[in-house]
């Protein structure tokens, strides 16, 4: 199904013209600067270099990624801010940052509440794309990862979600999360490093 409108489907030129498959960072762009945060930042090395590979991998094979941040409450701050904030004021999410900057052609999406999707401009660009896979990553699997994939099942996208690609503040949380996304919303809990990008793309794209 085109979820995109009939006319001007390049978004101006800004996009790729078309691409089944969509990576979604979730929330990685964090200073973790929060009462509680201790127990992901222990997490978040190895899950930083699994999604860093990850990622390397999807732009590789001609996959888009799509940076979906929290505000933070920061308002009146931009995306390039935040990251300049967790790169230069010695917050704990700093290595998580660096290890997950964005590149010059990766796209941001920022968001007000827990979902990727609830008031944010997601679905017109996944729209644009022609996505009908999301590979959903990032933090946190039994808040911002979970609301995020219900809202993509309901918009009926195919939901991909490594689960050595997520964390939460504790692995029973995250395994809870996980098992609901895999039970009730018929999500793929293939782990990043068995990903088979090539024939995702090939599934989402119907050949």
């Amino acid at each position: 199904m085109n979820r995109g409108p009939a006319k001007n489907r390049d978004l101006h030129g800004n996009v790729p013209e078309h691409s089944s498959v969509a990576l979604l960072l979730i929330d990685v762009i964090n200073d973790l600067d929060f009462e509680g945060s201790e127990a992901l930042v222990r997490q978040v090395p190895a899950m930083a270099d699994r999604l860093a590979s990850l990622k390397r991998r999807a732009k590789a094979a001609g996959v888009p990624v799509l940076y979906v941040n929290d505000n933070f409450g920061r308002w009146q701050s931009d995306f390039r801010r935040l990251i300049d904030h967790c790169l230069n004021d010695g917050v704990p999410g700093e290595g998580l940052v660096r290890t997950l900057l964005p590149d010059d052609d990766d796209y941001f999406v920022l968001k007000p509440k827990h979902s990727a999707f609830f008031e944010t401009t997601l679905d017109t660009l996944l729209g644009y794309l022609g996505a009908r896979t999301v590979i959903l990553a990032g933090i946190a699997g039994n808040i911002c990862i979970l609301f995020s994939a219900n809202d993509a099942y309901m918009r009926d996208y195919h939901l991909v979600v490594p689960p050595d690609c997520v964390i939460s503040n504790t692995p029973e949380e995250n395994a809870h999360a996980l098992e609901q996304i895999r039970r009730v919303l018929k999500g793929d809990l293939t782990p990043s490093t068995q990903l088979d990008l090539a024939a995702l793309i090939a599934h989402a794209s119907g050949e």
